[in-house]
């Protein structure tokens, strides 16, 4: 009876290690595009600082591909101000799947420790 009851054990052991692993990349990747959201938001932030400091008349352009458009300096400030904004947004989505990623290792974890507990006890 005790090899049946080492094989599941194996099985749910195996299965743990294959989804921390998984889970252990996905959070890596979220670090990287929170970390490159953030520097996105801050280029974008100081950028909008240094737009305000000038004066209305300046002449502004947008780089379109390989070409630059004039713009009025309102359009350019509510464009990185949409930057900023849409940064912000992904960061928070980018933390929360990465604390629901934490929170299912952590729920498989326990149910091994749970499933050990009552074998012990048997």
């Amino acid at each position: 009876m005790a090899a049946p009851v080492d094989l599941e054990l194996k099985k749910a052991f195996s299965e743990l290690q294959a989804k921390v692993i998984d889970t252990q990349q996905k959070v890596k990747l979220a670090d990287l595009q929170i970390e490159q959201l953030t520097k996105t938001k801050k280029h974008a932030h100081l950028t909008d600082t240094e737009v305000m400091m000038l004066v209305d008349e300046t002449r502004m352009y947008e780089g379109v591909g390989r070409m630059f458009i004039l713009q009025p300096k309102g359009v350019i400030h509510n464009q990185l101000l949409e930057k900023q904004r849409v940064a912000e947004e992904k960061i928070k989505e980018l933390e929360q799947k990465k604390s629901y990623l934490e929170r299912s290792v952590k729920e498989a974890e326990d149910n091994i420790r749970e499933m050990l507990m009552a074998r012990r006890a048997q």
